[in-house]
């Protein structure tokens, strides 16, 4: 090939080559082919009119060239002899040549040395009407048919009549120019053998050549002239063949041009919009089955929604679901199908039939809700236990088939995991008909994994993996009875579980309620009015008052006993969740307390109370019950300050019974004879508190009353008689400071006080009268070593008394908890703390009178 516009009118010979040579006799030539087997070797065959054919291998350019020839047949007349047509077959490493005479098909194998001859035929053909294949098969035109010739023999023949001019081979298609015995005239026909069909058809002149090269196909003329044929592209060939509804050729085209799966559902829709226009459904639906994967399945459905039309939509739905790319919509609608045809074996088969990876081609949920709807519950549970889908599974059984022991059985078998989340989302109509085989589930699932992991290994790091029973309370909502039961069992099964505390709670809850449903009674009274039913069509059996009244009394009586049981249920719980080895207990007290409050629960209240150590809630109960008895023996065991109790109770019952309003004598002498042994209350502050209570005399506090004036004349005295001591001793003192500021010292010992030694200079004498040497000093020469401990014990005294006078807080709580807070205050002025002229002292002292004028 030469560029574009640089070609001259006379090629460049490269080679000059002669073919005929003393071996080589010369011939007619009556046939011409090359075959390139690998660049730049060549292999030439020439036919010759004697039957023989040259041929020539190797490099051409190089000279580089064996030759040989084959001989067809050995026949005298050269006009049966001669060579019409060659053709090269290759296959993998063996080169065969087709040879074709008048007479005879000749195939020569020439990898074998020397090339053997087979004989294919004994019929040939004239000049021009040979071609090869694109499969290297032979091709031979005679005027009855054009035949296909294999390595082995003659192969199929297409029955074109006329005298065929020229062959040709052109992509797949058969190119054959045909002469009209009957009148001459010339037509150039395009065959595509695959399809049955012809391609093109022309009406031409007289033809000398016909090849086939650059795409194209090149007819030329005798007139020298040219005839260039295309091939259309793949668009407009089908716009064509669609005119003219050939559509299976179509089909057919497409297939054999390896067009995209996309293209070819496109005219296999065409198809079938065809046929479906047609009415054709059947054969319209089989079309459009086939492009199932590019053509949108609504596009079809809705052609087929026609209830005369849901065999086709059933047939179509189930070829989506064998390739799955059904959606769940899909299913839903083929589904609905098999139910409205009442196909119960078509059902089975789709229901139950499974691909290759033992997973259902469809939408498992969507087909259990058709099945439900439709009333195949069977065939619902049957995908709802294959696809392991058990919630589904266990609502077919328990909200449409009632099945509740089934149910349960189930759950049973499941995983624990998978069991507990069941009987989480289905417990509350499990509990409702089946209560005790229920809770035997949930005690199998809280606790028996436990028990045997407390055989083999310690079973507190096993019980924390384990559902709790708090997570499964909600089931109980309407059945707080089974709910008390079931913890009742747990907490009697596992002693420390995690979850203690919550359940504690609950079962508080449960016990200390005043309005908890009784299954039993209501199951009595069922009983009861079944029995007092008539059958159907008689009149009921009146029942009188009298039986009424007694079943009203004995519903009452059996509340009663169920309240007073589950009460005392209640205070065991509350002592045993908090035993006296913990500081917490095993329950929320403030929760506790709350329903005891809303249960009017008493004895409950007063042990947390009591425990907690709020005492003053303890007699507070006792106030609002008005027991007199009971709050003087809580104070006897609450009020003992040796004991760890609070005095201040017996101010709180006294100051109650001057609020009460009522005669209360034999309890106020009681309370007075505590307050007065323990020193409580000053004398001034009880009178002011029973004042208040008219209905008492002054008979009640006479007796008290005269014991403490008695003992308050005693302590007056006794106080008198010590402030007289320390005026004395005072005026003592006063006066040996006068006269060591006013007079002289005269010091006469004369031995040290030290060692003992006469005393000699140097001497060094204290104010104190003390002398010592002054070697037995030493370096301190400012204080006596005497009365120095003493001094600084003074001072160190002084100095702790001041910073204590700081500490604001610390001398409240002493003033707080002292049962005279004045005498507190007595002796730090006494000790000369709070008089002393001290901005910070002062300003404390300043800052704390609000809160010791409300101590007092």
């Amino acid at each position: 090939m030469q560029p574009e516009g640089s070609s001259t009118s006379t090629p460049v010979c490269i080679q000059i080559l002669r073919i005929f040579t003393n071996q080589f006799p010369e011939a007619k030539i009556t046939s011409f082919l090359v075959l390139e087997e690998s660049p730049p070797i060549l292999l030439i065959s020439i036919g010759l009119d004697n039957g023989f054919v040259y041929c020539i291998k190797g490099d051409i350019a190089r000279e580089r060239i064996t030759r040989f020839k084959l001989q067809v047949e050995n026949i005298s007349d050269k006009s049966l002899s001669s060579i019409m047509g060659l053709g090269f077959r290759v296959d993998g490493q063996a080169l065969q040549l087709f040879a074709v005479t008048p007479n005879s098909v000749s195939l020569f194998s020439l990898q074998d040395q020397p090339p053997r001859r087979q004989t294919l035929d004994q019929i040939g053909c004239s000049a021009n009407s040979v071609t090869m294949s694109d499969r290297s098969e032979l091709i031979i035109g005679r005027p009855e048919a054009i035949y296909f010739y294999e390595v082995d023999g003659r192969g199929p023949c297409w029955a074109f009549e006329g005298e065929k001019k020229f062959l040709g081979w052109f992509r797949r298609y058969l190119l054959c120019v045909i002469t009209d015995q009957r009148n001459g005239r010339n037509t150039f026909n395009v065959y595509d053998l695959k399809n049955r069909l012809i391609a093109h058809s022309l009406m031409v002149r007289e033809v000398s050549y016909l090849l086939c090269e650059w795409g194209n196909i090149i007819l030329i003329m005798s007139d020298k002239t040219t005839l260039c044929i295309g091939e259309k592209d793949m668009e407009s060939k089908l716009d064509m063949l669609f005119r003219k509804n050939l559509y299976t050729v179509a089909i057919n085209l497409v297939q054999s041009q390896q067009a995209d799966a996309a293209a070819t559902a496109e005219v296999l829709r065409k198809y079938g919009d065809h046929l479906y226009g047609k009415q054709d459904y059947d054969e319209a639906m089989a079309q459009y089955i086939h492009t199932i994967g590019h053509l949108e399945p609504s596009y079809v459905i809705q052609k087929f929604l026609d209830a005369q039309r849901i065999y086709n939509l059933t047939n179509y739905l189930e070829k989506l679901h064998e390739k799955g790319l059904a959606s769940k919509d899909h299913t839903t609608l083929l589904l609905n199908c098999y139910t409205k045809l009442k196909d119960v074996e078509k059902l089975n088969m789709f229901i139950k039939s499974e691909d290759s990876v033992g997973e259902h081609k469809f939408d498992v949920e969507t087909a259990i809700r058709v099945c439900r709807a439709a009333g195949y519950h069977e065939h619902a549970m049957y995908v709802a236990k294959k696809a392991g889908k058990h919630e589904l599974y266990l609502k077919i059984l328990l909200e449409d088939l009632g099945q509740y022991q089934e149910a349960l059985e189930y759950i049973s078998s499941l995983e624990p995991s998978q069991s507990g989340a069941t009987v989480k989302e289905y417990g509350k109509i499990l509990i409702e008909h089946r209560p005790m085989e229920t809770i035997e589930i949930l005690m199998k699932l809280c606790t028996e994994e436990a028990e045997s992991a407390k055989r083999g290994k310690p079973n507190s790091p096993y019980i924390s993996l384990l559902p709790s029973p708090v997570d499964f309370i909600n089931i109980f909502t309407h059945h707080p009875q089974s709910l008390m039961d079931f913890l009742e069992k747990y907490t009697n099964k596992v002693k420390d579980s995690p979850a203690q505390i919550e359940i504690h709670n609950t079962l508080l809850e449960l016990y200390l309620s005043n309005d908890l449903n009784f299954t039993s009674v209501l199951q009595e009274n069922t009983v009861f009015d079944s029995r007092a039913t008539s059958s159907k069509g008689a009149a009921k059996m009146p029942i009188d008052d009298s039986k009424e009244r007694s079943i009203a009394r004995g519903k009452g009586i059996e509340k009663e006993k169920d309240c007073l049981g589950r009460l005392d249920k209640g205070l065991r719980l509350l002592k045993n969740a908090w035993p006296s080895d913990l500081e917490h207990p095993l329950y929320d007290v403030d929760l506790a307390i709350i329903f005891c409050e809303m249960n009017a629960f008493k004895e409950g209240l007063l042990f947390l109370y009591e425990k907690m150590k709020l005492y003053k809630e303890v007699i507070a109960c006792y106030m609002q019950a008005h027991d007199h008895e009971g709050l003087i023996s809580c104070c006897k065991r609450l009020g003992d300050s040796s004991k760890g109790g609070d005095p201040s109770l017996w101010g709180d019952l006294l100051k109650y019974f001057g609020d009460l309003g009522e005669d209360c004598s034999k309890g106020v002498k009681e309370v007075l004879t505590y307050i007065e042994r323990d020193d409580i209350l000053p004398p001034i502050v009880v009178l002011q508190t029973l004042s208040r209570n008219p209905c008492l005399t002054l008979s009640v506090v006479k007796d008290y009353i005269a014991r403490k004036l008695e003992e308050e004349s005693k302590l007056i005295e006794e106080d008198r008689q010590s402030i007289e001591k320390y005026q004395e001793e005072t005026l003592v003192m006063r006066k040996e400071i006068q006269d060591l500021r006013t007079n002289a010292r005269i010091f006469q010992l004369s031995k040290c006080t030290a060692c003992t030694f006469t005393l000699d200079l140097p001497a060094v004498h204290f104010m104190c009268m003390h002398s010592f040497h002054q070697r037995c000093l030493g370096d301190n020469e400012k204080e006596c070593p005497e009365c120095a401990p003493e001094y600084r014990s003074v001072l160190e005294v002084k100095r702790s008394l001041e910073q204590n006078a700081k500490d604001q807080d610390r001398f409240f709580q002493q003033v707080k908890n002292s049962k005279d807070g004045f005498s507190v205050i007595a002796e730090y002025f006494g000790k000369g703390v709070v008089s002393k002229t001290n901005n910070g002292t002062t300003d404390a002292f300043r800052s704390g009178s609000t809160a010791l004028g409300s101590i007092f």
